[in-house]
């Protein structure tokens, strides 16, 4: 199958590799009884830190209802280049809270600070789970005072940032380039609330390479237009959702900046750890049971290719097909062609899994038995050429099921 950005050259994955495999990195979580669901071992409160200062770049939700922690974070992030790390919880948003959820704010980051050994607003803060409830705050302390930070504390990092997902997301790759070898961590969470216009979820990049915290922004914003933002749930945006790339520079040799030898080799790692965390939280998503990776090919521009594959991956007639095994395949053509981006119909072709159903705007004779099995799997391929040019891109979505609506009718309840 087709897959328009394939890994780097070089690139070896870290079995059972997390957040803080790059060297200068430490973290841990704990149960403070802010979540109330979820399976054991059910943790909801976790910091990640630096040994030392950490470069870092980060990009937010554009819901225009925000949750305290971005404001927290844009705030932080606009006055310095460096902190010291973030502390998450989930459970709670604090979102939609008043001057209350500024001030719980503000407090959970000095109790993070107070365990990295540095000033408050070195530290960033997310928060996640229910909006318009405010912070349980005696619980919060008790837990961040039980948070064992370590070497090894990226898993339990990566289950106290969980909500509904019924697993942690987590990955890591080095990378030779440059005379240097360099190493990506990352964990993220997500499976409900999932329509990034960046970010919806969090996601959390490490890296032990030494980066100019312009480049690391740039490099997020490019990666996240491929990885994070392009994967739907349920066509909704979050309100406190985070992704952020932390660099330790404990690789050593000069920072990283466009002219640097090894920059496109460390970004084209970063994407595939990002890739590879976006397509866990789609194939994670409430109630699927399978994944769907949507491949536009022949598009005008790579902005219309993105647009035409979110859009496949978001469509409610899609997903409800994919779950029904149904080889209704016009509803592919029908979500490209209301998606705006430029479509010849008439040079369209279209593929579900291996099966050609449309060759240049005209049907096959395919076995539409043989198309509903193709639909079966846990993985499902489709694909469509527009006819208008020579660009791709790739999305990931899921299909829609009852259970998505048992979850999110009983969310508070």
């Amino acid at each position: 199958m087709p897959h328009p950005t394939p890994e780097p050259t070089g690139l070896e994955w870290i079995e059972g590799g997390h957040v803080t495999t790059p060297a200068g990195f430490v973290a841990g979580g704990a149960y403070a009884g802010i979540k109330t669901y979820g399976d054991d071992p059910r943790l909801d409160i976790g910091i990640l830190g630096g040994t030392g200062p950490l470069s870092v770049a980060g990009i937010f939700t554009k819901n225009a209802v925000t949750g305290v922690s971005v404001a927290w974070d844009k705030s932080v992030l606009a006055e310095r280049g460096l902190v010291r790390g973030l502390v998450c919880n989930s459970g709670n948003a604090n979102t939609v809270t008043g001057d209350q959820g500024e001030r719980d704010c503000a407090r959970i980051a000095a109790l993070a600070a107070a365990r990295l050994g540095c000033d408050a607003r070195e530290v960033l803060v997310a928060s996640t789970g229910v909006i318009g409830r405010p912070l349980p705050m005696e619980k919060v302390e008790r837990g961040l005072s039980e948070v064992a930070l370590a070497a090894d504390g990226g898993l339990r990092f990566a289950r106290a940032i969980m909500t509904t997902d019924t697993h942690e997301k987590q990955a890591a790759a080095r990378i030779t380039a440059g005379g240097h070898t360099y190493t990506v961590g990352g964990c993220a969470k997500g499976a409900g609330m999932i329509h990034p216009d960046m970010a919806t979820m969090f996601a959390f990049i490490t890296t032990d390479a030494p980066a100019d915290p312009a480049w690391l922004d740039a490099t997020l914003r490019d990666v996240a237009s491929r990885s994070f933002n392009m994967i739907d749930v349920d066509m909704d945006t979050s309100t406190s959702d985070t992704a952020l790339l932390l660099a330790s520079g404990l690789a050593g040799g000069a920072p990283l900046d466009a002219a640097h030898p090894a920059a496109v080799a460390v970004a084209a790692a970063i994407e595939a750890v990002a890739r590879r965390l976006a397509r866990a939280i789609a194939r994670d998503a409430e109630g699927a049971t399978c994944l769907i990776e949507a491949v536009v090919e022949g598009a005008a521009s790579a902005e219309d290719a993105r647009l035409a594959a979110r859009t496949i991956t978001s469509s409610p007639l899609i997903k409800t097909m994919v779950t029904g095994r149904d080889p209704n395949w016009g509803r592919v053509m029908m979500a490209a062609g209301r998606s705006g981006a430029h479509f010849e119909a008439a040079r369209a072709s279209v593929w579900i899994g291996e099966i050609q159903v449309l060759r240049e705007g005209q049907p096959t004779e395919a076995d539409l038995k043989a198309v509903s099995r193709a639909m079966a799997g846990e993985d499902v391929q489709l694909r469509i050429h527009l006819g208008a040019g020579s660009e791709a891109a790739t999305a990931w979505g899921c299909n829609l099921t009852a259970e998505y609506v048992s979850i999110n009718a009983d969310y508070t309840t």
